[in-house]
């Protein structure tokens, strides 16, 4: 959470200080000048500033240093602390963006609870500057193969609408990368795309962190759907919403507006919402996990963003990208991947699908020596039909088979293998393993194997054979 910093020319006043925060499980920095203040500050932002209106023997007085840093680290709190205090100092500290006023002797209990609260907004802010993904995230879709160039198709259909979007599909995926492009091909481009991770919010915070917070102690504190105003909120993993929120977000979808936490004045905002899952929402509505009416208002255009097993020929494209990527923004080398690793690669299993694959090309990019081509036995998890001392290494199901049921289980899984990698084009697998297509179709039907057309892409199944 980060610590306090107590700045008081007198000694004692900011080690007692200290030892009463630090009983209360607070960690804190001590500065008895203006020039140890703002060392402390720049070296390392605090979460709060318990801050004395004079200090002798300084080049600048509490005020002074409360307008710089609320200037430079506007999320910090500062509690003025004065022995001098009187309504026109309180009034000036307020005005200059002081959390709060305590006047010297301050009662301990008083000074806690104003701590807390102090603390709770800085919690608040930072759990909010956190989630607001307002940076430039990569909005670029990267890809050639049929089932990209489908999602890519729906997401140009539904760009310049305002309807709300559900985009499905595996974790790793690339939904948000989606509901970004969505946003960036927009007529709301210029207007803020704010992320909530549903799922990464504890539950009874959720509404503060939504619809903000309203107190006279504390002022206004904005939630994340006042900071989308005019542009997107894009709720990742909805799913994970606690139920009591959404209804209040069904009630957001049909009035277009909200009260903050602490009022009752109604707040309007013109939102455009996109949604992810990777859960079967029918099966949680089933369980009523999820509200039936909520998911009908955000499922007015549901997309699927398809797996990386799906897209397997955009793999080679997607891991140059990431390479160029890494090099631009780490300084890892930029390297070329071999034919043999691209192979392994479009043959690998992946669970975490896009992520798993950039994680790979980081990994592989760290620890190699940095030079050459990437080859297939820097992949991890090469192993799974590796080579020993130049022998092909078997399964031990594979070993306990005849001859001929061994060789037959190898070539059918071989061929579905390549099928696959090349999105069910025949040609493209025939050229590959070195066999005319006439020839390649002889033999997938004496494996039995068929293909079958699945969004655009032809992929490979095995049929049961008598």
């Amino acid at each position: 959470m980060g610590d306090i910093l107590i700045v008081d020319d007198e000694r004692d006043i900011r080690e007692l200080v200290s030892d009463i925060l630090e009983d209360e499980g607070y960690t804190t920095r001590l500065a008895g000048t203006s020039d140890e203040a703002m060392q402390q500050v720049t070296s390392e932002q605090p979460a709060l500033m318990i801050l004395d209106i004079w200090l002798k023997d300084s080049n600048m007085d509490g005020i002074d240093i409360l307008k710089v840093v609320k200037r430079d680290y506007p999320d910090v709190p500062v509690v003025i602390i004065s022995g001098h205090g009187n309504i026109e100092i309180a009034v000036a500290a307020i005005k200059q963006g002081a959390y709060d006023f305590i006047e010297k002797p301050f009662n301990i209990d008083q000074l806690l609870v104003v701590i807390r609260r102090a603390m709770e907004t800085s919690r608040l802010r930072q759990e909010n500057q956190a989630l607001r993904r307002q940076d430039s995230k990569p909005t670029e879709m990267i890809g050639q193969s049929a089932s990209f160039r489908a999602l890519i198709s729906q997401l140009d259909k539904v760009t310049k609408s305002n309807g709300r979007v559900m985009l499905c599909g595996p974790a790793g995926a690339g939904k948000e990368v989606a509901a970004r492009y969505i946003h960036a091909h927009s007529n709301r481009a210029n207007a803020p795309f704010v992320t909530v991770n549903c799922a990464g919010v504890e539950p009874d915070r959720m509404e503060e962190v939504l619809f903000g917070r309203e107190s006279p102690e504390r002022g206004i504190e904005q939630g994340l759907l006042e900071k989308a105003n005019g542009g997107v909120v894009y709720f990742d993993e909805v799913a994970d919403m606690p139920l009591g929120t959404q209804s209040k977000i069904l009630r957001v979808l049909v009035d277009q507006s909200f009260s903050r936490v602490g009022s009752t004045d109604a707040q309007k905002v013109d939102l455009r919402v996109i949604s992810s899952t990777s859960k079967d929402l029918a099966l949680e509505i089933a369980a009523e996990r999820f509200r039936q009416e909520l998911y009908h208002r955000l499922n007015v255009v549901p997309i699927d963003v398809p797996s990386l097993e799906d897209r397997r020929e955009d793999i080679p494209t997607l891991a140059e990208h990431f390479i160029a990527e890494l090099n631009d923004t780490q300084g890892l080398p930029l390297r070329k991947l071999s034919d043999e690793a691209i192979a392994l690669m479009q043959t690998m299993s992946w669970p975490g699908n896009v992520r798993q694959l950039k994680n790979l090309i980081e990994r592989v990019l760290i620890l190699g020596d940095g030079t050459g081509e990437i080859l297939a036995k820097e992949l991890p998890g090469n192993d799974i039909a590796g080579e020993e001392e130049g022998r092909v290494v078997l399964s031990g199901a594979l070993a306990t088979l005849p001859l001929r049921e061994a060789r037959e289980a190898f070539e059918r899984e071989y061929l579905l293998t390549q099928i696959n990698r090349f999105g069910g084009n025949i040609s493209r697998t025939a050229n590959f393993v070195g066999m005319e297509r006439s020839a390649l179709h002889r033999k997938l039907k004496s494996l039995g194997v068929v293909t079958s057309s699945k969004q655009g892409a032809r992929v490979a199944r095995v049929d049961e054979v008598d």
